[in-house]
């Protein structure tokens, strides 16, 4: 059985004043607390809250006018990740376009003289005739099977196979070629063939990512990178028309006929010579026919069989200031005649050697290459409106321009 104890009147005074003395203690504390921090009185929990409140009431104007506005820490900007470049994307839509070329040529070649035919110096030297091989690239540029290529590839050759990137191999007729811009186009006669698609070569700029494409020394599908040096490049002695683009891209023996490209995987240039080394020393310096040329090339042949030029039957140069005050003239812009061909439409129009040329069909003329270029690309047949000086006085005629015969 649990004992009940009853506490005593002395035990129950003594309990009262214990906690009466703790009540006080924690009255006096918490009164201490409040007059260190009167924030706690406004029901703010810190400094930082408060100051992160926004106002209930609108502020006067000059209250607002004395603080000073606020200010935020300047962050300093972080560059960007570093983007991975790569070029397969437009390597694999091209690349499959890209055909490797092999010719053979029936080369004949004269032999040294040797035993009796050297003592008796024999006026008939012994001839010999053997195979000659050469490895090339070429650009498929349709389904129907059309191939562009440099006229340098195949000049000669007696057989042209093709091969494909998808290992297909196939003979190949020559449409036609045109030596004066070196290009020759091809057909070969295989199902589902991938075309290049075509970029635009007059849209190019100086720094322009470019990709060579081709077979040099036999190693198909060999990719090199670069950029675009240069544009209109002329004057080199390559080929009667030339505009070339230069471009650092490596470019070696077997490139030739091979694809030039942009980033895109479009076909931007056929890939043609490069600067001789063994002459001048240099390195990264190639050429590439700009595909608006090719293109109007290749259509011409599909089209004709070969490539219609205008022939105006002059020869002309760049007028210099020293030339242009010899002859009187009052400009120093446009070429002058240095020849008139007999029986040409310069001849029938009665140009004369010595005159000024300023302006064809009302655009001016700047300077050598650009006169024959445009005269070039006339029809046949077309007229062409002259404007220039003979001396002082203004010549303004029309000429019926001619057919451009080969080397003319």
């Amino acid at each position: 059985m649990t004992k009940t104890v009853i506490p005593t009147r002395a035990t129950l005074v003594t309990l009262l004043l214990f906690i009466a003395k703790w009540t006080v203690a924690g009255l006096a504390f918490a009164g201490v607390l409040l007059w260190l921090l009167p924030d706690l009185r406004s029901g703010h929990s810190s400094p930082e809250q408060a100051s992160v409140t926004p106002p209930t009431a609108i502020e006067p104007e000059a209250q607002r006018k004395s603080e000073p506005p606020a200010t935020e820490t300047p962050q300093t900007p972080q560059p960007p990740a570093p983007a991975v470049q790569s070029y397969a994307d437009a390597v694999s839509r091209s690349a499959p376009s890209v055909v490797n070329i092999y010719t053979a040529r029936l080369v004949t070649e004269r032999l040294r003289p040797q035993g009796l035919d050297r003592l008796l110096g024999n006026p008939s030297p012994a001839m010999r005739q053997r195979v000659e091989g050469s490895l090339g690239s070429g650009v498929i540029v349709d389904s129907q099977g059309h191939v562009v290529t440099n006229h340098h590839v195949i000049a000669n050759a007696q057989e042209i196979r093709l091969q494909l990137s998808d290992g297909r191999v196939a003979s190949a007729a020559l449409v036609g070629d045109d030596p004066e811009s070196d290009l020759a186009l091809l057909k070969i006669e295989l199902p589902k063939l991938p075309a290049m698609p075509m970029g635009r070569s007059d849209k190019l700029r100086v720094g322009d990512v470019a990709l060579a494409i081709g077979n040099p020394y036999g190693l198909s599908q060999t990719v090199t990178l670069g950029i675009i040096s240069a544009t209109g490049r002329d004057q080199l002695g390559l080929t009667q028309f030339e505009s070339f683009i230069q471009t650092d891209a490596a470019i070696n023996v077997g490139n030739s006929g091979g694809a030039l490209i942009n980033a895109q995987g479009e076909l931007i240039g056929i890939n043609t010579a490069v600067l001789g080394q063994q002459r001048t020393g240099s390195e990264g310096i190639s050429f590439a026919i700009p595909v608006n040329m090719v293109r109007g090339v290749v259509d011409q042949i599909i089209k004709h069989g070969r490539v219609l030029r205008g022939w105006l039957g002059v020869s002309s140069v760049t007028l210099t200031a020293e030339r242009a005050t010899a002859l009187r003239s009052p400009t120093t812009t446009g070429v002058e005649i240095t020849e008139v061909y007999d029986g040409s439409p310069a001849a029938r129009a009665n140009l004369r050697r010595g005159d000024i040329l300023t302006s064809f069909n009302g655009v001016g003329v700047r300077e050598e290459r650009d006169a024959m270029n445009r005269v070039a690309g006339l029809k046949p047949g077309s007229t062409l409106r002259i404007q220039g000086y003979r001396g002082e006085e203004k010549i303004d005629l029309r000429v019926a321009i001619d057919e451009r015969k080969p080397g003319q």
